[in-house]
Protein backbone atom coordinates (compact mmCIF):
# COMPACT_ATOMS: atom_id res chain seq x y z
CA UNK A 1 0.00 0.00 0.00
CA UNK A 2 0.86 3.37 -0.20
CA UNK A 3 2.70 5.15 2.45
CA UNK A 4 0.72 7.73 4.81
CA UNK A 5 2.40 10.50 4.63
CA UNK A 6 1.37 12.66 8.39
CA UNK A 7 4.45 14.75 8.08
CA UNK A 8 2.98 18.09 6.21
CA UNK A 9 4.70 20.32 8.58
CA UNK A 10 7.95 19.83 7.28
CA UNK A 11 6.84 20.04 3.59
CA UNK A 12 3.65 19.52 1.83
CA UNK A 13 2.97 17.95 -1.70
CA UNK A 14 2.89 20.91 -4.41
CA UNK A 15 -0.50 21.32 -5.65
CA UNK A 16 -1.13 20.13 -9.37
CA UNK A 17 -2.75 23.58 -9.86
CA UNK A 18 0.45 25.62 -8.41
CA UNK A 19 2.60 23.21 -11.21
CA UNK A 20 0.29 24.11 -14.11
CA UNK A 21 1.09 27.63 -13.16
CA UNK A 22 4.80 27.68 -12.67
CA UNK A 23 4.95 25.50 -15.95
CA UNK A 24 3.42 27.57 -18.05
CA UNK A 25 5.59 30.53 -16.69
CA UNK A 26 8.66 28.08 -17.54
CA UNK A 27 7.26 28.07 -21.26
CA UNK A 28 6.34 32.05 -21.62
CA UNK A 29 10.20 31.85 -21.07
CA UNK A 30 10.33 35.46 -19.30
CA UNK A 31 13.50 37.06 -18.93
CA UNK A 32 15.61 38.58 -15.72
CA UNK A 33 12.79 41.37 -14.15
CA UNK A 34 16.00 43.45 -13.42
CA UNK A 35 16.44 43.80 -16.75
CA UNK A 36 15.80 47.52 -18.42
CA UNK A 37 14.45 45.88 -21.55
CA UNK A 38 10.97 45.02 -22.75
CA UNK A 39 11.73 41.54 -22.19
CA UNK A 40 12.54 42.39 -18.79
CA UNK A 41 10.10 44.56 -18.06
CA UNK A 42 7.30 41.91 -19.23
CA UNK A 43 8.62 39.54 -16.19
CA UNK A 44 8.89 42.39 -13.72
CA UNK A 45 4.98 42.90 -13.76
CA UNK A 46 4.06 39.13 -13.76
CA UNK A 47 6.22 39.15 -10.65
CA UNK A 48 4.75 42.76 -9.03
CA UNK A 49 1.68 41.36 -9.41
CA UNK A 50 2.27 38.25 -7.97
CA UNK A 51 3.76 39.97 -5.24
CA UNK A 52 1.02 42.80 -5.02
CA UNK A 53 -1.68 39.85 -4.50
CA UNK A 54 0.25 37.74 -2.16
CA UNK A 55 0.52 40.79 0.45
CA UNK A 56 -3.37 41.33 0.02
CA UNK A 57 -4.39 37.98 0.60
CA UNK A 58 -1.95 38.16 3.60
CA UNK A 59 -3.49 41.25 5.09
CA UNK A 60 -0.47 43.52 3.99
CA UNK A 61 -0.78 46.76 1.78
CA UNK A 62 2.00 47.91 -1.15
CA UNK A 63 -0.29 50.07 -3.08
CA UNK A 64 -1.02 53.06 -0.22
CA UNK A 65 1.03 55.87 0.44
CA UNK A 66 2.00 53.70 3.28
CA UNK A 67 2.99 50.71 1.66
CA UNK A 68 3.85 48.03 3.51
CA UNK A 69 6.91 45.67 1.59
CA UNK A 70 7.03 41.81 1.03
CA UNK A 71 10.52 40.69 0.21
CA UNK A 72 10.48 37.04 -1.31
CA UNK A 73 13.51 35.13 0.07
CA UNK A 74 14.37 31.49 -0.08
CA UNK A 75 12.16 30.46 2.77
CA UNK A 76 11.80 30.46 6.24
CA UNK A 77 15.14 30.14 7.37
CA UNK A 78 15.79 33.17 5.08
CA UNK A 79 13.26 35.14 6.22
CA UNK A 80 14.06 34.56 10.23
CA UNK A 81 17.47 35.43 9.43
CA UNK A 82 16.59 38.46 7.72
CA UNK A 83 14.03 39.51 10.35
CA UNK A 84 16.33 39.07 13.68
CA UNK A 85 20.02 39.65 12.25
CA UNK A 86 18.38 42.74 9.78
CA UNK A 87 16.01 44.33 12.59
CA UNK A 88 18.70 44.43 15.44
CA UNK A 89 22.03 45.22 13.15
CA UNK A 90 22.16 49.35 13.19
CA UNK A 91 20.30 49.68 16.96
CA UNK A 92 20.72 48.70 20.77
CA UNK A 93 18.58 47.04 23.63
CA UNK A 94 17.97 43.36 24.06
CA UNK A 95 16.24 40.74 22.13
CA UNK A 96 13.71 38.45 23.48
CA UNK A 97 12.38 35.29 21.88
CA UNK A 98 9.90 32.43 23.14
CA UNK A 99 11.09 29.53 24.44
CA UNK A 100 9.66 27.37 21.78
CA UNK A 101 10.99 29.38 18.55
CA UNK A 102 11.87 27.43 15.46
CA UNK A 103 16.16 26.71 15.02
CA UNK A 104 16.05 29.11 12.32
CA UNK A 105 15.25 31.91 15.17
CA UNK A 106 17.04 30.02 17.99
CA UNK A 107 20.32 30.03 15.70
CA UNK A 108 20.50 33.77 15.10
CA UNK A 109 19.64 35.33 18.42
CA UNK A 110 22.39 32.77 19.65
CA UNK A 111 24.71 34.74 16.87
CA UNK A 112 23.37 37.78 18.69
CA UNK A 113 24.36 36.26 21.58
CA UNK A 114 27.68 35.51 21.12
CA UNK A 115 28.59 38.61 19.69
CA UNK A 116 27.57 40.31 22.65
CA UNK A 117 24.02 41.27 22.79
CA UNK A 118 22.35 40.51 25.54
CA UNK A 119 19.21 37.73 24.38
CA UNK A 120 16.44 36.92 27.26
CA UNK A 121 13.80 33.77 26.73
CA UNK A 122 10.14 34.49 27.14
CA UNK A 123 8.88 31.52 29.44
CA UNK A 124 5.88 29.80 27.89
CA UNK A 125 3.11 27.86 30.36
CA UNK A 126 2.32 23.87 30.42
CA UNK A 127 -0.07 24.20 27.19
CA UNK A 128 2.79 25.78 25.46
CA UNK A 129 1.50 29.70 25.73
CA UNK A 130 3.80 32.55 25.59
CA UNK A 131 3.75 33.79 29.23
CA UNK A 132 2.22 37.82 29.16
CA UNK A 133 3.06 38.33 32.48
CA UNK A 134 6.60 37.11 31.78
CA UNK A 135 6.98 39.40 28.78
CA UNK A 136 5.72 42.27 30.66
CA UNK A 137 8.86 41.84 33.57
CA UNK A 138 11.17 41.35 30.34
CA UNK A 139 9.93 44.70 28.60
CA UNK A 140 11.21 46.26 31.82
CA UNK A 141 15.03 46.91 30.17
CA UNK A 142 15.30 48.94 27.12
CA UNK A 143 14.29 45.94 24.04
CA UNK A 144 14.59 46.39 20.07
CA UNK A 145 13.19 42.85 18.58
CA UNK A 146 10.60 40.63 20.61
CA UNK A 147 10.09 37.43 18.43
CA UNK A 148 7.08 35.37 18.96
CA UNK A 149 5.93 33.05 16.61
CA UNK A 150 2.69 32.47 15.30
CA UNK A 151 1.79 28.83 15.60
CA UNK A 152 4.47 25.94 17.12
CA UNK A 153 5.70 23.67 14.81
CA UNK A 154 5.44 21.25 16.86
CA UNK A 155 2.29 21.21 18.89
CA UNK A 156 0.56 23.57 16.89
CA UNK A 157 -0.61 25.89 19.43
CA UNK A 158 -1.08 28.99 18.76
CA UNK A 159 0.66 32.25 20.24
CA UNK A 160 -1.23 35.34 21.07
CA UNK A 161 1.34 37.84 19.05
CA UNK A 162 -1.79 40.26 18.92
CA UNK A 163 -1.65 40.67 23.03
CA UNK A 164 2.42 40.59 22.66
CA UNK A 165 2.32 43.56 20.31
CA UNK A 166 0.33 46.04 22.68
CA UNK A 167 3.06 45.26 25.56
CA UNK A 168 5.76 45.49 23.15
CA UNK A 169 4.43 49.17 21.45
CA UNK A 170 4.38 50.40 25.00
CA UNK A 171 7.93 49.41 25.34
CA UNK A 172 9.10 50.58 22.22
CA UNK A 173 10.05 47.43 20.95
CA UNK A 174 9.59 45.93 17.45
CA UNK A 175 7.67 42.75 17.15
CA UNK A 176 8.64 39.73 14.36
CA UNK A 177 6.52 36.53 14.19
CA UNK A 178 7.23 33.24 12.06
CA UNK A 179 3.98 32.58 10.60
CA UNK A 180 5.39 29.90 8.67
CA UNK A 181 2.87 27.02 9.90
CA UNK A 182 -0.21 29.32 10.13
CA UNK A 183 -0.19 30.78 6.95
CA UNK A 184 -2.30 28.76 4.40
CA UNK A 185 -3.97 27.26 7.50
CA UNK A 186 -5.80 29.44 9.50
CA UNK A 187 -6.70 33.40 8.23
CA UNK A 188 -3.33 35.86 8.84
CA UNK A 189 -3.88 39.56 8.84
CA UNK A 190 -0.54 40.71 8.69
CA UNK A 191 -1.84 44.63 9.83
CA UNK A 192 -4.46 42.91 12.12
CA UNK A 193 -1.41 41.33 13.97
CA UNK A 194 0.25 44.35 14.20
CA UNK A 195 3.20 42.89 13.88
CA UNK A 196 6.59 45.01 12.62
CA UNK A 197 7.84 41.42 10.66
CA UNK A 198 6.67 38.42 9.64
CA UNK A 199 7.76 35.68 7.82
CA UNK A 200 5.79 33.00 5.49
CA UNK A 201 7.62 30.05 3.71
CA UNK A 202 5.33 28.99 0.43
CA UNK A 203 6.15 25.09 0.79
CA UNK A 204 4.00 24.51 3.81
CA UNK A 205 1.02 25.28 2.51
CA UNK A 206 1.12 23.22 -0.94
CA UNK A 207 3.27 25.83 -2.82
CA UNK A 208 6.79 25.44 -4.61
CA UNK A 209 10.43 25.04 -2.31
CA UNK A 210 12.65 27.60 -2.29
CA UNK A 211 10.76 30.65 -1.64
CA UNK A 212 8.99 32.38 1.20
CA UNK A 213 8.87 35.59 1.96
CA UNK A 214 9.57 38.74 4.88
CA UNK A 215 6.39 41.49 5.32
CA UNK A 216 7.36 44.21 7.12
CA UNK A 217 5.48 46.83 8.13
CA UNK A 218 5.45 50.45 6.57
CA UNK A 219 8.70 52.78 7.78
CA UNK A 220 10.37 49.69 9.73
CA UNK A 221 14.06 49.96 8.54
CA UNK A 222 15.92 46.60 8.27
CA UNK A 223 19.69 46.00 6.96
CA UNK A 224 20.61 43.14 4.37
CA UNK A 225 21.77 39.94 4.63
CA UNK A 226 23.39 39.56 1.23
CA UNK A 227 25.24 42.39 -0.63
CA UNK A 228 26.65 42.91 -4.29
CA UNK A 229 22.46 43.54 -6.05
CA UNK A 230 19.81 46.90 -6.20
CA UNK A 231 16.51 43.76 -5.94
CA UNK A 232 14.26 44.40 -3.51
CA UNK A 233 14.87 47.83 -2.92
CA UNK A 234 18.61 46.31 -1.97
CA UNK A 235 17.35 44.80 1.07
CA UNK A 236 17.38 40.84 -0.80
CA UNK A 237 19.96 41.16 -3.74
CA UNK A 238 19.79 38.13 -6.44
CA UNK A 239 17.55 37.82 -9.54
CA UNK A 240 14.04 37.47 -8.14
CA UNK A 241 12.54 33.62 -10.13
CA UNK A 242 9.18 34.92 -11.55
CA UNK A 243 7.86 31.67 -11.86
CA UNK A 244 8.67 30.78 -7.98
CA UNK A 245 6.05 33.86 -6.86
CA UNK A 246 3.78 32.79 -9.07
CA UNK A 247 3.71 29.34 -7.88
CA UNK A 248 3.64 31.10 -4.10
CA UNK A 249 0.64 32.85 -5.31
CA UNK A 250 -1.29 30.26 -6.70
CA UNK A 251 -0.76 28.04 -3.63
CA UNK A 252 -2.00 30.85 -1.11
CA UNK A 253 -5.20 31.35 -3.71
CA UNK A 254 -5.93 28.25 -3.46
CA UNK A 255 -5.88 28.29 0.01
CA UNK A 256 -7.90 31.10 0.62
CA UNK A 257 -10.82 29.72 -1.97
CA UNK A 258 -11.14 26.60 0.31
CA UNK A 259 -10.41 28.34 3.70
CA UNK A 260 -12.95 27.54 5.76
CA UNK A 261 -13.62 23.73 4.31
CA UNK A 262 -9.92 22.89 4.68
CA UNK A 263 -9.48 24.24 8.18
CA UNK A 264 -12.80 22.37 9.53
CA UNK A 265 -11.96 19.01 7.75
CA UNK A 266 -8.40 19.56 9.06
CA UNK A 267 -9.46 19.82 12.39
CA UNK A 268 -12.04 16.97 12.15
CA UNK A 269 -9.39 14.94 11.19
CA UNK A 270 -7.43 15.75 13.90
CA UNK A 271 -9.68 14.87 16.69
CA UNK A 272 -10.51 11.70 14.99
CA UNK A 273 -6.91 10.58 15.12
CA UNK A 274 -6.51 11.87 18.17
CA UNK A 275 -9.75 10.16 19.64
CA UNK A 276 -8.50 6.93 18.20
CA UNK A 277 -5.34 6.81 19.30
CA UNK A 278 -6.70 7.99 23.33
CA UNK A 279 -9.22 5.18 23.26
CA UNK A 280 -6.78 2.51 22.22
CA UNK A 281 -3.66 3.61 24.41
CA UNK A 282 -5.26 6.01 27.29
CA UNK A 283 -2.36 6.38 28.65
CA UNK A 284 -1.06 8.21 25.64
CA UNK A 285 -0.42 12.37 26.03
CA UNK A 286 -1.58 15.04 23.71
CA UNK A 287 1.03 18.11 24.35
CA UNK A 288 -0.96 21.57 24.49
CA UNK A 289 -4.19 19.63 23.70
CA UNK A 290 -6.19 22.32 26.31
CA UNK A 291 -4.91 25.49 24.69
CA UNK A 292 -6.15 26.91 20.86
CA UNK A 293 -4.19 24.95 18.53
CA UNK A 294 -3.94 24.33 14.57
CA UNK A 295 -5.86 22.19 12.83
CA UNK A 296 -4.00 19.94 11.29
CA UNK A 297 -1.29 19.73 14.06
CA UNK A 298 -1.23 17.05 16.95
CA UNK A 299 1.75 16.49 19.18
CA UNK A 300 1.51 12.98 20.91
CA UNK A 301 3.46 11.07 23.23
CA UNK A 302 3.53 7.27 24.41
CA UNK A 303 5.66 7.73 27.82
CA UNK A 304 7.90 5.01 28.41
CA UNK A 305 8.81 4.31 24.41
CA UNK A 306 11.86 6.08 22.58
CA UNK A 307 10.80 8.72 19.97
CA UNK A 308 13.53 7.34 17.76
CA UNK A 309 13.02 3.81 17.62
CA UNK A 310 9.11 4.82 17.28
CA UNK A 311 9.25 6.68 14.20
CA UNK A 312 11.83 4.09 12.57
CA UNK A 313 9.08 1.77 13.53
CA UNK A 314 6.29 3.18 12.04
CA UNK A 315 8.64 4.46 8.99
CA UNK A 316 8.96 0.62 8.13
CA UNK A 317 4.94 0.14 8.18
CA UNK A 318 4.28 2.75 6.19
CA UNK A 319 3.91 5.80 8.29
CA UNK A 320 5.79 8.91 7.76
CA UNK A 321 6.14 11.28 10.21
CA UNK A 322 8.73 13.10 12.58
CA UNK A 323 9.41 13.79 16.28
CA UNK A 324 9.51 17.55 15.86
CA UNK A 325 11.34 20.30 13.54
CA UNK A 326 12.30 18.91 10.11
CA UNK A 327 15.37 21.23 10.61
CA UNK A 328 16.47 19.50 13.98
CA UNK A 329 15.28 15.66 12.36
CA UNK A 330 19.41 14.55 12.49
CA UNK A 331 19.57 15.20 15.97
CA UNK A 332 18.88 13.14 18.94
CA UNK A 333 18.36 16.37 21.81
CA UNK A 334 15.05 16.16 22.89
CA UNK A 335 12.54 18.80 22.09
CA UNK A 336 13.53 22.04 23.39
CA UNK A 337 9.48 23.04 22.82
CA UNK A 338 8.36 20.17 25.21
CA UNK A 339 11.02 20.79 27.90
CA UNK A 340 10.22 24.56 27.59
CA UNK A 341 6.51 23.22 28.42
CA UNK A 342 7.85 21.43 31.45
CA UNK A 343 6.89 17.93 30.35
CA UNK A 344 8.22 14.89 32.40
CA UNK A 345 11.25 13.17 30.77
CA UNK A 346 8.88 10.06 29.89
CA UNK A 347 6.96 12.50 27.91
CA UNK A 348 9.91 13.98 25.95
CA UNK A 349 11.30 11.05 25.32
CA UNK A 350 7.87 9.56 23.89
CA UNK A 351 6.36 12.15 21.61
CA UNK A 352 5.54 12.10 17.73
CA UNK A 353 4.56 14.75 15.22
CA UNK A 354 1.36 13.92 13.33
CA UNK A 355 0.71 16.79 10.89
CA UNK A 356 -2.49 16.66 8.15
CA UNK A 357 -2.80 18.12 4.94
CA UNK A 358 -5.08 18.88 2.01
CA UNK A 359 -4.40 15.44 0.53
CA UNK A 360 -4.88 13.55 3.87
CA UNK A 361 -7.91 11.45 3.27
CA UNK A 362 -10.26 9.90 5.44
CA UNK A 363 -8.49 6.35 5.16
CA UNK A 364 -5.37 7.85 5.87
CA UNK A 365 -6.21 8.82 9.04
CA UNK A 366 -8.14 5.24 9.83
CA UNK A 367 -4.88 3.36 8.59
CA UNK A 368 -2.72 6.20 10.70
CA UNK A 369 -4.42 5.44 13.85
CA UNK A 370 -4.34 1.79 13.09
CA UNK A 371 -0.69 1.38 12.76
CA UNK A 372 0.59 3.69 15.01
CA UNK A 373 -1.61 1.21 17.87
CA UNK A 374 -0.48 -1.93 16.34
CA UNK A 375 3.47 -0.26 16.35
CA UNK A 376 3.23 1.04 19.49
CA UNK A 377 1.49 -2.30 21.47
CA UNK A 378 4.54 -4.39 19.32
CA UNK A 379 7.53 -1.97 20.81
CA UNK A 380 6.07 -2.08 25.06
CA UNK A 381 5.83 -5.87 24.59
CA UNK A 382 9.18 -6.17 23.57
Amino acid sequence: MDPIYLDHNATTPIHPDVVQAMAQCYRDGYANPASQHHEGRRARRVLEQARERIAALLGADLTSLRADQLIFTSGGTESNNLAVLGLTASSPGKVIRSAIEHASVIGPTDRLARDGRTVRELRVTRDGVADLNHLKDLLAEPTRLVTVMLGNNETGVLQPVQEAVELCRQANALVHTDAVQVVGKLPVGFRQLGVDAMTVSAHKFHGPRGIGALVLRHGVEIEPLLYGGFQQMGIRCGTECVALSVGFCRALELWKDEADGRAARLAQLRVRLETALRHALPWSVVNGEHAPRLPHTTSISFPGLDRQALLLALDMAGLCCSTGSACASGSTEPSHVLLAMGCEKPVVDGSLRLSLGVTTSDADVARAAETIIKVVNQLRAR
